[in-house]
């Protein structure tokens, strides 16, 4: 799966691009977003190989070994001319969790590459995926407070769920606004 949207490049992660990866991780980790997703550090067992990591993602895009809570999903790193310049989570069904909060598409982009038209691009692209998974619109969320990607969602054709147009907070989750995307 590689998606090309302008200069943009949404595609899975591979085992070269550890250190770019854990990079823009660290980077956004300082905004309290988490670019590497569900990376296993189990207390007192071996932390999971960077090649095992980006197997078990290439499994939850088909389903398989899925941790309890999680759903198939599908990982995506955004490049532009060779550098990762984001990233994207397309969830491909909702469970209790997801239908709140999470929605089916999560995407940032690394604080250098911001404000180039990049989350537009990764967002449409994530679109044009849940629309070849049958998903006809598709619930997208964005903390309260942060306009720059309610932008991008509403430019995207994103509107305020009618019904529950916030998701408040919890200790673990910051509230939610939350928006329904069609696909098509």
């Amino acid at each position: 799966m590689t998606e090309i949207w302008g200069e943009l490049l949404l595609r899975p992660l591979r085992v070269e691009d550890e250190a770019p990866a854990r990079a823009a991780h660290e980077e956004l980790a300082a905004d309290g977003f988490d670019f590497l997703l569900a990376q296993r550090r189990e207390e007192g067992a071996a932390e999971e190989t960077w090649a095992e990591y980006v197997a078990r993602l290439e499994d939850q895009r088909h389903g398989r070994r899925l941790d309890p809570g999680f759903v198939p999903a599908s990982f995506l790193v955004a490049e532009v001319d060779g550098v990762l310049v984001g990233r994207a989570s397309v969830r491909h069904e909702l469970n209790e969790f997801l239908e709140v909060w999470g929605g089916h598409i999560g995407y940032g982009v690394r604080p250098a590459y911001r404000r180039r038209g990049h989350a537009t691009a990764i967002l449409r692209g994530c679109l044009a995926l849940c629309a070849d998974l049958g998903i006809e619109r598709a619930l997208v969320t964005c903390d309260v407070d942060n306009a720059a990607s309610a932008a991008v969602i509403e430019r995207c054709g994103g509107v305020l769920d009618p019904d529950r147009p916030v998701a408040e907070g919890t200790p673990q989750v910051a509230a939610k606004r939350r928006f329904w995307v069609p696909t098509a």
